[in-house]
């Protein structure tokens, strides 16, 4: 088994954070800004900055489920 270096671990943690941001936008009408800064103080941004919980390698979907449930249920601060 292959396994990731540190900066192919970054580069998904980032792909994975621009895709966020753009459903977001998409689902809620956020600006660029509004989505960067709901993203950025949620607690699913905490877990896909933490290595051990694998977020960084898992599908938008299902990420996005956990930030629609911060979203929806006002958990962000």
């Amino acid at each position: 088994m292959t396994r990731l270096n540190e900066q192919q671990i970054q580069t998904m943690k980032e792909e994975l954070a621009v895709e966020l941001a753009d459903w977001l936008m998409e689902t809620y009408g956020y600006s660029p800004r509004e989505a960067l800064d709901i993203l950025y103080t949620s607690e699913t941004f905490d877990r896909l900055q933490d290595t051990k919980t694998n977020f960084y390698f898992q599908s938008v979907g299902y990420v996005a489920s956990f930030l629609k449930n911060e979203v929806e249920n006002a958990v962000f601060c």
